[in-house]
């Protein structure tokens, strides 16, 4: 093709309004990739690397149009940049918050979507806009005759324009490999992805991700549990003697403290203590309170917690496990306490569809599910995510006093959820002034499930199941992302480079055990989320050695405090590894890789094994001794059948009863 002729097509607008698409969006995604995207550029190469991605995406996916002739082309061109650039900026204001990226899983969560709309306005502005005013100048150009579509450019010159988009993604991915190799085997972090590949060829590669997943589940076999069975038998931790059966036969409850993080706990603004309720049982002699305890979530916050908590199981790289796999077979925690005589249950301010619960507590053997059927949702009880926490425990109790002893509960709290506000009757904390309205509110939140909380022991105390229940209280995810790094440097009195940004996915654990002495005050064993369930099952006399589950013992003298956290990155008494880079707890400086290599292999390995077993679902495969398989045809959600156990009295409160419920604007 000489250089003539295609100047010749240029100049007779064939493809001139394909080459201005082209730039445009090349442009808005650069600058996107810049202002909106953290992804840890670093170098010269990686700029470069940066600014050519976007070109292959245009050139391929723009170029389709050009097989068409004069309007059919134009609105055809129009209409995929107008969905990449939906695309693109679904991802910015899912970065804004989550400090990552959609995958196909989640944008197949539509079910949600009208569910989130308050979480997704507050992470708006008004310059967004601007991510689109390329389209607006393309149509403008139509509009105004400034470009006329008259023909189309020969069909082999289409092709080789694809062709050359083809040629330079394969010369970005050779590029990308000399900088990173194995870049496609690096999935735990889509960061790596991105800034290599960019957003849309990610889109691509995540859409063969999740089809090849698919499939494992049809491929796997009862073989494929050995190697994971290998793994958990060799990484058991046997109980610890001194604990194991200290809480037989009481009841359990957890709490979900919404968007919880450590530094909160202990925390004073203006000489004023953010959570002297939480404070207060850091002291208590009967509560274990572990402060290097971490969440480990990925895209299904809320609901990962839940997973893991339940399962000791890794939720997904990619997508929530609640969609994804709900339909799996499970051993969870509810299903293997009913061999014990539990009855459980789980209470929660919102509809019970939302993220897909009343299908995944099925699977898991929840027996009961108090959704917001079961709560006065007028609009003085309601703000952005669901039930407030203070009317949402006090309308719990009635619904819990009547539960079957012994129970296993499971709360959902919400209000210390993003965007973090309040009505301003419900705001007893002051407003801080760390110049970020986003931080200043979170800490006012905070506070106000702190109350929340200390009302809630109150009421259990005047129940009587003060003195027989185990209470689990655990922040679920972070709180405040990356995004704020700056203010949050002004909280904690430090910069937040990488290392430091691990630390801040701590979040805080309490286990209270009635007439249990807590080995010391605060314990400073290295644990993550999956290692709770084990930890609770030893304190209620229960042996988890025939289960498979990834986490050990708090408590035990042989729990594992190599902490993985869902994108590979990893946290150790001794190191952090983040994104590769080895860091020293001590120094907080970089160390040789070695230093983390057997850590890393362990972390990757243990990671795969989950992903493994829930891919596959391969519990369908194993059936350990005295486990009771769950039977979902048993359990029934609707509010016909759930009522038939509580009292007409308590009946009028819920809203199925006849009050008007305020519509939700919810988000996990």
């Amino acid at each position: 093709m000489k250089f003539h002729n295609l100047k010749h097509y240029i100049s007779e607008k064939r493809l001139s309004f394909f080459l201005i698409a082209v730039l445009l969006f090349w442009m808005k995604t650069y600058i996107a990739y810049l202002v909106e995207f953290h992804l840890g550029i670093q170098g010269g190469y990686q700029h470069f690397l940066l600014l050519i991605n976007p070109i292959s995406s245009a050139v391929i996916f723009l170029g389709i149009a050009l097989f068409f002739k004069g309007k059919k082309q134009s609105i055809l061109l129009l209409c995929i940049d107008g969905i990449l650039t939906l695309i693109l900026y679904a991802n910015i204001v899912f970065y804004r918050f989550f400090n990552d990226f959609i995958t196909l899983p989640v944008l197949m969560q539509t079910k949600n979507f009208g569910d989130v709309g308050g979480s997704a306005e507050a992470l708006m502005t008004p310059y967004d806009i601007l991510y689109f005013i390329d389209i607006f100048i393309l149509i403008g150009l139509l509009s105004f005759k400034v470009i006329n579509i008259k023909a189309t450019p020969p069909r082999h010159l289409t092709k080789y324009i694809l062709g050359f988009g083809v040629l330079t993604f394969f010369i970005n991915l050779s590029l990308a490999e000399i900088d990173r190799p194995e870049l496609l085997s690096r999935t735990f972090d889509r960061n790596y992805l991105v800034k290599y590949l960019g957003a849309y060829n990610y889109m691509i590669y995540d859409a063969a991700q999740d089809a090849k997943t698919s499939a494992k589940r049809a491929m796997a076999s009862s073989n494929d549990l050995t190697k994971v069975r290998n793994f958990t038998e060799a990484n058991e931790a046997k109980p610890n003697p001194h604990y194991f059966r200290k809480a037989q036969g009481m009841n359990v409850i957890y709490v979900s403290m919404e968007s919880f993080q450590t530094f909160l706990i202990n925390k004073k603004v203006n000489n004023e203590e953010v959570t002297p309720f939480l404070n207060a049982l850091t002291r208590d002699k009967h509560t274990f309170y572990f402060d290097h305890f971490y969440h480990q979530t990925g895209q299904g916050k809320t609901s990962d917690a839940e997973f893991l908590m339940e399962n000791s199981l890794f939720p997904l790289p990619q997508g929530s496990v609640f969609y994804l796999n709900a339909q799996n077979t499970y051993q969870a925690t509810p299903a293997l306490l009913k061999s014990h005589g539990y009855t459980s249950a789980v209470f929660h301010g919102n509809s019970k569809t939302f993220w897909n619960r009343d299908v995944m507590y099925q699977s898991l053997g929840i027996d009961k599910f108090f959704d917001a059927r079961y709560y006065d949702m007028t609009p003085e009880n309601v703000r952005n995510y669901g039930m407030e926490d203070k009317p949402y425990f006090k309308e719990s109790m009635p619904l819990l006093t009547h539960l079957k002893q012994p129970f296993y509960a499971r709360f959902i709290s919400l209000s210390n959820h993003f965007d973090f506000k309040l009505d301003p009757e419900d705001t007893t904390f002051p407003l801080p002034n760390y110049g970020d309205s986003v931080v200043n509110h979170y800490f006012q939140t905070a506070h106000y499930t702190d109350e929340a909380l200390e009302q809630f022991f109150i009421n259990l105390k005047q129940s009587g199941l003060y003195d027989h229940t185990i209470i689990v209280l655990y922040g679920d995810h972070y709180g405040i992302s990356e995004n704020h790094n700056a203010t949050l440097a002004k909280v904690i009195g430090k910069d937040v480079t990488p290392f430091e940004n691990a630390q801040l996915q701590r979040v805080p654990l309490f286990i209270h055990v009635p007439h249990v002495k807590s080995p010391g005050q605060p314990i400073h064993t290295f644990g993550g989320e999956v290692d709770v369930r084990p930890t609770i099952l030893h304190l209620l006399g229960i042996d988890t050695k025939d289960f498979i589950q990834f986490g050990t013992d708090l408590l035990s003298k042989d729990h594992s405090e190599i902490v993985p956290f869902r994108n590979g990155d990893f946290v150790t008494p001794h190191y952090t590894s983040v994104k590769g880079t080895c860091y020293d707890n001590k120094t907080e400086q970089t160390v040789t890789d070695e230093s983390c290599a057997s850590y890393d292999k362990k972390v990757k390995e243990e990671l795969e094994l989950s992903d493994n077993v829930v891919y596959g679902d391969l519990l369908r495969f194993y059936h350990p001794k005295g486990f009771i398989k769950v039977d979902k045809n048993d359990i029934d959600y609707r509010s016909s059948v759930q009522d038939k156990d509580l009292p007409a009295d308590i009946l009028p409160h819920y809203t199925h009863g006849g009050h008007n419920t305020a519509p939700l604007d919810t988000s996990d």
